[in-house]
């Protein structure tokens, strides 16, 4: 059986990010979609500025969301 594989990319980050402001990434995730129409660092702007994200956190939400969702 092959050994499983660490998590690399944007997704290593949500451990460390549920863990630091105490909600799921999927909290983080609606949040980008109330806001889908903005480019990625006015969205990574608004997680820091209106809910105190640092930027790797805030980079990683929405880069590994707009990837998800095309956007």
């Amino acid at each position: 059986m092959a050994a499983e594989q660490a998590v690399k990319g944007p997704a290593s980050y949500f451990p460390s990010i549920e863990k630091t402001y105490g909600k799921p990434v999927e909290h983080w995730f609606a949040v980008l979609d109330a806001v889908k129409d903005r480019r990625h660092m006015e969205q990574v702007a608004l997680l820091k500025a209106d809910h105190g994200l640092g930027h790797g956190h805030a980079n990683a939400l929405v880069a590994y969301h707009r990837a998800r969702t095309g956007g």
